[in-house]
């Protein structure tokens, strides 16, 4: 029989707790335990980005991280984004930039990149191409998610509809 660990896991800022073996995966336990299947899992060796979650609110890879490890920590999915079905700024800038195709990659890039326009406010071309090379899009292709990006930042900053 596999050991347990009793943890309280706080995630989009409801706590639950769970038994969970110490070597469960958050992304497991984010999909399979809590049914929050918006993290997705691609390469589960943390190089795609597919699972990035916020954990304190600084990006995080969620396959490479124990769920054991989140005790006293936030953990932010992409469901707990949009507001009241009210699309951020990033995430409307995507749709009308075509951003996106397929949506595998989506999640974790917008969590990717709200806490990095958080941080920095009028990103060059360059830092947002440096940032999102954390991240493996297959379809879309990049050209359009870096316009988006630029596009949500100047929305953000109040130069852009």
């Amino acid at each position: 029989m596999v050991e347990r660990m009793l943890i309280t896991l706080s995630v989009n800022g409801v706590a639950h707790e769970l038994a969970v073996p110490p070597r469960r995966l958050l992304s497991d336990v984010l999909r399979e335990d809590l049914g929050l299947t918006g993290t997705h899992v691609g390469c589960e060796h943390g190089v795609c980005g597919a699972c990035t979650v916020l954990i304190d609110d600084r990006p995080a890879r969620a396959c490479l991280t124990f769920a054991v490890q989140m005790e006293g920590h936030e953990v932010t999915t992409i469901e707990a984004v949009a507001r009241d079905g009210a699309l951020t700024p990033l995430q409307q800038a995507l749709h009308e930039e075509h951003g996106l195709q397929c949506g595998f990659c989506t999640p974790g890039i917008v969590m990717t990149f709200e806490a990095f326009l958080r941080d920095n406010p009028n990103p060059s071309e360059a830092e947002i191409r440096d940032v999102l090379s954390g991240n493996i899009c297959r379809c879309t292709g990049y050209q359009n998610i870096v316009a988006a990006v630029g596009k949500a930042a100047a929305v953000m900053r109040g130069e852009g509809t």
